[in-house]
This record gives structure tokens, C-alpha cells and sequence, in this order.
């Protein structure tokens, strides 16, 4: 029975003319002539019995089954490029690349990289720091991030512990006199990070206090510069409990308020076609340790 699916050079070559709605475009990216992408598209509108693009101008436009036509192209291509990348790092035995934010990595991870090494004497990890809400880039095998469930359709994602935060602070902050009550918070310097301004609302709610009566004195756009300028003194920061074990065990931070759970949970985000048995070996020591 011959196949029904068109050559893989027609559906290359009508995916890069439909990220760039030029065929020049499209023929500068795939190394070819703009005859050949345009023979190309030809056939495959031949064999599919309809137009899949109209003049736009300059350029070119996607019709309704163009468009529809796209959407698939474009996510089994990228899946085909990430599976062939993931299966050429695994024979040339390439480490298992974790991405996670900054402060994650540079406050929970690297202080526990001995452990893990012990632990898990096999898996050889490489880390880097990435924004909570980039994509998975080529190359990343995981990434590490705070977030709400329900999850993207089509995630993988492997939830792991749940999201605590609480106010934390220099003790030298307090007086002898202040009572160790939340309503303290309404005359103390407050400090945020620009990526979370829910969280002082989150925490406030659940203590029974209007968020609308605490004054943030300053604002962050990372969470490490936020729990830096709390270490300093410069105010009280409201962060993850993970983040800030170390600081407590030591003294140099304290959290007199405790710390509430929050509906976001830390979990791993793995590619669409992520089925590397590593992935399951770290998701299984990080969630003892989170969980300790």
C-alpha cells in the first residue's frame, strides 16, 4: 500500500515557508532555490487537492488548511529535532543539561551537588540557569520550575514537592519590644521580586491581613537580588522556604511567621519526547531531598 504522507523535502519546505511567509526566505533557510521550495509547496498542493498559500503582497499568506497544515508541522518537527538531539547526546554520552532559575540553582542546587553525586554516582548533571517561564530549549534535557498546575495539554511534567513561602528577615530587624505578630509586617520595610508579585498578597491573605496596608519599599527583578538586600538588612523578603534553609540554619535569616503552601508546586518539565531514564532517577532524589 503506498503511503499517503508527502515527501519529507515538500513538508520542510512548506514548514519554513510558513514560519516566514516568504519563499526566498524559506529558500535562504533550507540552502536551496527559490524554484525549488516553490516546485515543492506546488506538488504538495497537488497532492493534498488545495491551495495552501495565497499572494500576501510581497509574500505569501497561509490558507484555513494552511494553517492547519502548519500546526502540525511545526510541532513534529521540533519533536523530531529534539529526539534526534537527545539520542545523539546519549551516544556521544553527554551529561543530562537541567535548567532552573538563578536562584534555585545557585541557593538549593550547588550546595547539594556532593550529595547528589554520592547519591546517584551515574548521573553525570550539568546545570544552567534559565527563566522559570522560557521554553525548553534544544540541548535541555529538564527544567526545574515553580509553577500552577493545571499543566500545558501535552506537558510532561513531573511534580515533585509543593511551593512554601513565608517572610524572612534579619533578626537585628526586631526589637526585644515588637511582638512576633504578622500585623509587625504594617511597619516594617517590605521587599518583592518583580517575577512573584503575588506572593506578599498570597501570604497576607492567609494571616488575615489586607494587602492593601503593607508598603513594598523595594522591588527586585530576581529573587537572589530580593534575598541579598534582606541579608543586608534593607528590609523583610517573602521567598521560597527551599531558598532560604541555609540562611535560617545559620541565623543570618530569621521567619517568625512561618511559611504557608501556596497552590504552586516545584516540578519537572521534561520535552514533549523527553524519555530519557535519567530524568526519572533525578526527579526521585530531588523529591527525597525537597522533601526531607
Amino acid at each position: 500500500m503506498p503511503s499517503l504522507l508527502p515527501s519529507l523535502n515538500a513538508l520542510r519546505a512548506f514548514d519554513a515557508t510558513a514560519q516566514t511567509l516568504s519563499m526566498t526566505a524559506a529558500a535562504e533557510q533550507l540552502h536551496v532555490t527559490h524554484g525549488a521550495v516553490s516546485r515543492q509547496i506546488r506538488q504538495l498542493e497537488e497532492q493534498l487537492g488545495l491551495r495552501l498559500f495565497e499572494r500576501a503582497g510581497r509574500g505569501v499568506r497561509l490558507t484555513p488548511a494552511g494553517v492547519r497544515l502548519a500546526n502540525t508541522t511545526q510541532q513534529v518537527f521540533s519533536q523530531l529535532e529534539q529526539t534526534c538531539d537527545q539520542l545523539r547526546r546519549e551516544a556521544e554520552g553527554a551529561p543530562f543539561v537541567l535548567s532552573c532559575s538563578g536562584s534555585f540553582l545557585a541557593r538549593w542546587f550547588i550546595p547539594r551537588l556532593d550529595q547528589l553525586k554520592q547519591d546517584c554516582p551515574g548521573l553525570e548533571l550539568h546545570l544552567t540557569a534559565a527563566d522559570e517561564d522560557q521554553p525548553i530549549r534544544t540541548g535541555v534535557d529538564a527544567a526545574l520550575r515553580f509553577a500552577s498546575p493545571p499543566w500545558p495539554a501535552g506537558s510532561r511534567v513531573i511534580e515533585l514537592a509543593p511551593e512554601r513561602i513565608g517572610p524572612v528577615l534579619r533578626p537585628d530587624l526586631l526589637s526585644d519590644a515588637d511582638q512576633v505578630t504578622p500585623e509587625v509586617l504594617l511597619r516594617l520595610p517590605l521587599l518583592e521580586t518583580l517575577s512573584r508579585p503575588q506572593a506578599w498578597p498570597q501570604w497576607c491573605r492567609q494571616q488575615g491581613l489586607n494587602p492593601a496596608a503593607l508598603k513594598i519599599a523595594q522591588s527586585f527583578e530576581h529573587l537572589n537580588y530580593m534575598l541579598e538586600a534582606a541579608l543586608v538588612g534593607l528590609g523583610v523578603a517573602i521567598a521560597p522556604a527551599y531558598l532560604v534553609e541555609e540562611d535560617l540554619r545559620t541565623g543570618r535569616l530569621i521567619a517568625p511567621w512561618g511559611f504557608i503552601e501556596t497552590d504552586a508546586l516545584l516540578s519537572l518539565w521534561l520535552p514533549d519526547t523527553g524519555q530519557d531514564p535519567r530524568a526519572r532517577q533525578l526527579a526521585e532524589w530531588l523529591t527525597r531531598k525537597l522533601n526531607q
